[in-house]
Formats: C-alpha cells, sequence, structure tokens
C-alpha cells in the first residue's frame, strides 16, 4: 500500500483557531448530551444524559432501532446539528460553541462524511466531486484534481475518474463518496448507513473497503449501520436505545472476518 495521499499543508483557520481545542485524548468525548426537540405533541427527547468515548484508531459501529437517534447523533459530532445540554468535544474541537462559520471551517478539515445516499453532483465527474472540499478551502485546481485522482486510485476507481455519477454503478458511486469525504485528510470518519442502498455483496465489498482504509491510512471512525453482519467487524458495537448508548461488543481491532452471532 502507498503512503496516504495529503493535501499539502495549509495555515489553520481564524475560525478554528478562536475555537479553543482540548489537551490531546480521545478523538471524540461526549458527556451528559441531551437533545430535545419541540413538536406539536410536545417535546421529544431523543438523548438523556448519553455518553460517548472513541480513541484514536478505534472503528466504532452504533445500531439500533430507525428513529432512535443514531443519524441525529453524528449530526451533533459534526457540527451539522446542536446539543440542548451536554458537552461534546470531536477532533479535540468544543463543537458546540462554534458559530456558523466556525463550524463550516471545522467540517471541512477535521470531518468526513459518507452518508446513504452519495450526494454527488451529477453535472461533474467523478474526480471534479471527490476535488469539491479542496476546492472549497481555496486549493488550486491542478493541485485539487491530482489529489482528487489519488483517491480514486486508492477506491479502485482511478478509470472511472471521468464519469459523471450517472455513468457509475451504486456501488462505485459510494466508492467516490468515500474518496471525497478523505481528500481532506479528516481526524474522523463519519458513515451514516453507507452500504443501506446497496446489495449484499455490493455492501460487503464497500464496507470492507472502508475497513482497509481505515486501517492503512489510521483514521478514527464511526459508523451507523443495521447489519450487524458487519458491525460485528468493528472495533466496538454501541446500541444506541432509550436515549443511552451501550457496549454491545468490543475487540482489541477491526476483524477481518465477521463473528458469528450468539444469539443473544
Amino acid at each position: 500500500m502507498t503512503s496516504s495521499p495529503s493535501a499539502a499543508a495549509a495555515p489553520v483557520s481564524p475560525q478554528l483557531r478562536e475555537a479553543q481545542p482540548r489537551s490531546p485524548g480521545p478523538i471524540v468525548e461526549v458527556r451528559d448530551l441531551e437533545k430535545t426537540y419541540k413538536t406539536a405533541r410536545g417535546p421529544l427527547t431523543l438523548f438523556r444524559h448519553l455518553d460517548l468515548e472513541v480513541t484514536p484508531g478505534e472503528l466504532v459501529a452504533i445500531v439500533g432501532q430507525s428513529g432512535a437517534g443514531k443519524s441525529t447523533l453524528l449530526h451533533i459530532l459534526g457540527a451539522l446539528d446542536a446539543p440542548s445540554a451536554g458537552t461534546v468535544y470531536c477532533a479535540s474541537i468544543d463543537v458546540a460553541t462554534l458559530t456558523t462559520r466556525q463550524a463550516s471551517a471545522f467540517r471541512n478539515r477535521e470531518i468526513g462524511y459518507v452518508w446513504q445516499f452519495h450526494y454527488l453532483l451529477p453535472e461533474f465527474t467523478a474526480q471534479e466531486n471527490v476535488a469539491m472540499p479542496l476546492l472549497a478551502r481555496g486549493m488550486a485546481r491542478r493541485e485539487a484534481m491530482e489529489l482528487a485522482a489519488n483517491w480514486l486510485r486508492e477506491v479502485g476507481l482511478d478509470d472511472r475518474r471521468d464519469h459523471r455519477p450517472g455513468e457509475l454503478s451504486g456501488g462505485e458511486q459510494q466508492r467516490v463518496a468515500l474518496a471525497r469525504a478523505l481528500v481532506n485528510n479528516p481526524r474522523l470518519l463519519l458513515a451514516d448507513e453507507p452500504t443501506g442502498d446497496l446489495d449484499e455483496s455490493t455492501a460487503r465489498q464497500v464496507f470492507e473497503l472502508v475497513q482497509r482504509i481505515h486501517v492503512n491510512h489510521g483514521l478514527t471512525s464511526i459508523l451507523v449501520t443495521h447489519n450487524m453482519d458487519l458491525a460485528g467487524r468493528c472495533s466496538r458495537v454501541l446500541r444506541l436505545e432509550q436515549g443511552r448508548l451501550a457496549t454491545v461488543s468490543a475487540t482489541s481491532k477491526p476483524q477481518s472476518n465477521p463473528q458469528p452471532e450468539n444469539g443473544s
């Protein structure tokens, strides 16, 4: 495996410099998190004193019933939503204190997202889609396109970089989305049902790609999934239920093969 393609060093933005980072430690540290929405029928509380700690290098799976708040939790970690109470440190930043401008800079530099739907821009090629985060940061187009090509090669799509999303299969679209999420070399990868729209065989291939890149590039990753077979191959499996997280299983490192279920 070649070394990780990386963006050229860029000065830390004033928006992130203003945010107060913590001393080195867990990549994710959540304490007493609460999230409540106002609805026509009254308050809807998703999280009650939820705690979460993720250390560098972990690949953590979060499972739970639909509507339990798994996606909302990722949104809060990635500064796309705000907590109602509690503290949320992600990539050493107190994300709950970020302004809109700071949150945008934080997401661009520190977080990689992969969603169930790829959200690729249909009028641009795969390479251009992957380069978008770098161009948004202000990187020169030539350099951004070169780094995008490197990451498309990393996910096995070197020969598809000039294709538009509509010319790619579902699995190829998700691999482009993964390359786009990683082109900025984020400290944390957040993946929300990245294989949910794929058939079983393609889902396994995409997960194994995520797993391989996670290991080879020293990522810290949080994966939301309903697929317990894939979840069982992660460092830890956490279940979100009744507003809190509970450990389902834990291993010392991501598994190369799924572990048999014990029926519990």
